[in-house]
């Protein structure tokens, strides 16, 4: 009792968190740059100099950003070899679902066969993914979930102008995902993010139905402001840039990800740093494209269990986040 009233019980997880496992998809559908040279004032050269896509993956017209993310989250399941009956709540950080209601988490933890799961959207743009993932690992360590499937989804074709030159030859589709559960040794560092809303105008959608941004705009912030950000990152999880092994930063330009790069071993991060390139191939996939890159960089066996990994996502709002994670 307390001053008479009787006291509110508080629960308490673990002390630390780790990822138990990842997953992702992507549409069948492979669309070069020469196919977008069909419908637009561009060619291959033009494209892989500015942004460094060679190629990308769109959804079918029936494939739903929900189908996407149910796909990516039992694959983590499957690779943490965890049943669905043991997760309790399902995260997706997305910013193209066409409705807003129902979000998408109910729907795709119910298809997975995770029932009564506390199931939630959260849209962060491009930086949703380690937002999801820091929410995540402080519920679990909170007590309120034991363990958290987070799934970035996204199916930017729904909301991209097919024939805008700025846009359409960045963005695609596609899901990623990861299973956050308790650990006896951090596996999870503490998130660094924060927000530059009075710069919303670079990146918004146009008449409520078509992305628009601010190129040039965006390229200077990211590039100037990420790098303090993932430093930041790595200081809060008690490291040196010289520890982390692996960079994936957002997937949303080539030159962006180099010129992060490049600041990080300015200021002490290894010449052999190992760094996300995965927008070559799979486009800009906004919360989905730090994950994806994870999975496809752990198939290819550039990253392995146990390597320190320094993530960073960010995006409109303007958004950003950033967390050390160790590799499954």
């Amino acid at each position: 009792m307390t001053g008479g009233r009787p006291a509110l019980t508080l629960r308490r997880g673990p002390d630390a968190t780790r990822v138990l496992g990842v997953g992702s998809t992507q549409p069948d559908r492979r669309v070069t740059n020469d196919d977008l040279a069909q419908l637009m004032d561009t060619d291959d050269q033009w494209i892989r100099d500015r942004v460094g896509i060679v190629e990308r993956r769109f959804a079918a017209k029936d494939e739903l950003l929900v189908d996407m993310a149910v796909t990516a989250g039992a694959k983590a399941l499957a690779d943490a070899g965890t049943d669905p009956s043991e997760v309790d709540t399902v995260i997706v950080p997305n910013c193209s679902m066409l409705s807003p209601i129902p979000n998408a988490a109910a729907q795709v933890a119910d298809r997975i066969g995770i029932k009564a799961a506390g199931a939630f959207d959260l849209n962060a743009a491009c930086a949703g993914f380690c937002y999801g993932l820091g929410v995540a690992s402080d519920l679990v360590r909170a007590g309120s979930a034991k363990t958290a499937l987070v799934i970035g989804a996204e199916k930017l074709t729904d909301v991209v102008d097919p024939v805008d030159r700025s846009t359409a030859i960045i963005f695609a589709d596609g899901a990623g995902a990861a299973l956050v559960g308790p650990a006896e040794e951090p596996g999870i560092g503490p998130i660094a993010w924060g927000s530059a809303g009075d710069q919303v105008d670079m990146i918004y959608m146009r008449d409520h139905r078509y992305i628009y941004q601010e190129g040039q705009a965006v390229f200077r912030w990211a590039t100037t402001q990420m790098a303090p950000v993932a430093m930041r990152a790595v200081e809060l999880a008690g490291l040196q840039l010289s520890d982390v092994d692996v960079l994936i930063p957002h997937q949303a330009n080539l030159r962006i990800v180099e010129a992060i790069a490049k600041r990080l071993r300015a200021k002490g991060a290894r010449d052999d740093l190992v760094v996300a390139d995965d927008i070559r191939y799979s486009g800009n996939t906004s919360s989905a494209s730090i994950p994806i890159a994870l999975d496809h960089m752990r198939a290819a066996g550039t990253v392995k269990s146990g390597d320190v990994v320094l993530m960073v996502g960010f995006g409109a709002g303007l958004s950003y986040a950033g967390q050390v994670i160790i590799c499954p």
